[in-house]
């Protein structure tokens, strides 16, 4: 087969189930173009992107400012490795760690690369800086968390499905309830914990959103206890949740509305996805002096983490989110979305909750978590020109690119409505 040949949906679908490994369950829907918050299959249909490559599209579909830098920069230079500077990761981690609030900057490429990178940064910290014994730091996590599909990472796992067959896993890592500050008080009693490891809303739970004092009231407790407080804003952070971070712990954010509370500011910052406006892999740690400086060379490094060409694309990615004033559009829909939700769980008791902040969001559909019901509600919604996922069974998370404007989404708030409705009767 012609590498540039046109292929049907069902040809393409076809092709992955006979030649890729079957690690994911994707709608039988095959994208081939997107522009902003649309997405059209090979066919030429038209669709509401209403999951943004889980949060990695805030900017929406082929930005023309991120797409420019990207070409820009391709007729450039691409990629040096570490072995050499080059003239664009010093810029890069100039713009990122003026834009966050941080001392210092190291980059990766994935979600789960930067989750590694904090781990074995909070490591190294509570060996020199700390004093935790050789080989007893600890790191505590939050049940029903996702960080990633690492072995380390899936170590501090409960989903038997991303567990199942793959261990021995990487001991170190204490599981406690998330939202749960008693849990994380006991815990920290442990004078060998190095850090504590949280979402501040967790996604692929079912967009949980703890209570509003949680987050900064586990900030406090591991000030206390000299623990780094480890945010991983992966999914949650440029402007997602309404905000620049859901943590909302720096000064430089775009949201001049911004109603959080600043005095939470992580001690080691985790990015990826939307940090480049899904247009190449891209991620960073971030921290200050004090925790970065334990980091030398040999200790950790990437081929590609670093390379010019992301650094181009990530610059002007968050350029994009500062200029667009994407955090303020959040917000403003987001609230719009959540009221418009509770208008239709008025009407039908097929949806029993709707939760989230910005423009992360969910229903929770009225069904057991092993029901088809979701899954069938999106293949509805698809017909209806809608794109979702459900996640955790009976839960669908709705996350548009941060561009939706508001007459697109009440357009979307008309699909989701018609398609809950029509599937209830």
């Amino acid at each position: 087969m012609a590498v540039l040949e046109h292929l049907t949906s069902q040809e393409a679908i076809d092709l992955e189930n006979k030649y890729g490994a079957q690690n994911y369950h994707p709608l039988p829907v095959v994208l081939s173009k997107g522009e902003g918050v649309y997405v059209w299959d090979v066919e030429g249909r038209k669709y509401y992107d209403f999951l943004s490559a889980y949060s990695a599209v805030n900017q929406g579909h082929c930005h023309p400012k991120i797409i420019g830098a990207l070409k820009n920069q391709a007729d450039q230079l691409t990629l040096t490795s570490r072995a050499f500077y080059n003239d664009m990761l010093g810029k890069f981690e100039e713009f990122a760690t003026q834009f966050f609030g941080f001392d210092k900057l190291l980059p990766m490429n994935t979600g789960a690369e930067a989750v590694e990178t904090a781990i074995k940064l909070a490591r190294k910290w509570g060996y020199e800086k700390k004093g935790i014994p050789a080989n007893q730091a600890k790191i505590v996590v939050c049940q029903n968390n996702f960080h990633g599909r690492t072995i380390s990472i899936i170590s501090a796992s409960n989903d038997p499905i991303a567990t199942e067959n793959f261990g021995p896993f990487t001991p170190g890592i204490i599981s406690i309830r998330y939202n749960d500050i008693n849990a994380l008080q006991e815990v920290l009693k442990d004078e060998n914990i190095a850090a504590f490891l949280v979402e501040p809303i967790q996604g692929e739970a079912g967009v949980y959103v703890p209570d509003e004092n949680y987050i900064k009231e586990a900030f406090d407790l591991c000030k206390a206890k000299n623990v780094l407080f480890m945010a991983d804003e992966v999914q949650t952070g440029i402007a997602r949740t309404g905000r620049l971070l859901a943590t909302c712990g720096n000064c430089s954010c775009p949201d001049k509305n911004c109603s959080g509370t600043p005095d939470v500011k992580p001690d080691v910052l985790i990015l990826g996805k939307a940090i480049s406006g899904g247009v190449l892999p891209v991620s960073a740690v971030l921290a200050n002096n004090e925790i970065m400086e334990v980091i030398r060379p040999g200790n950790h490094g990437s081929t590609f983490g670093g390379n010019p060409l992301s650094c181009a694309v990530a610059m002007a990615a968050l350029e994009v989110v500062k200029e667009e004033r994407l955090a303020e559009n959040a917000s403003t829909l987001g609230q719009l979305f959540r009221e418009e939700m509770e208008k239709l769980i008025e009407e039908t008791d097929l949806v029993r909750l709707v939760r989230g902040k910005g423009l992360l969001n969910a229903i929770v559909i009225n069904d057991s978590e092993d029901s088809s019901t979701a899954w069938d509600i999106c293949m509805a919604l698809k017909e209806n020109g809608l794109l979702a996922k459900p996640t955790h069974g009976n839960i669908i998370r709705f996350a548009p690119p941060l561009v939706m404007n508001q007459e697109q989404l009440l357009e979307c708030v008309a699909i989701i409505s018609k398609t809950i409705k029509e599937f209830e009767k």
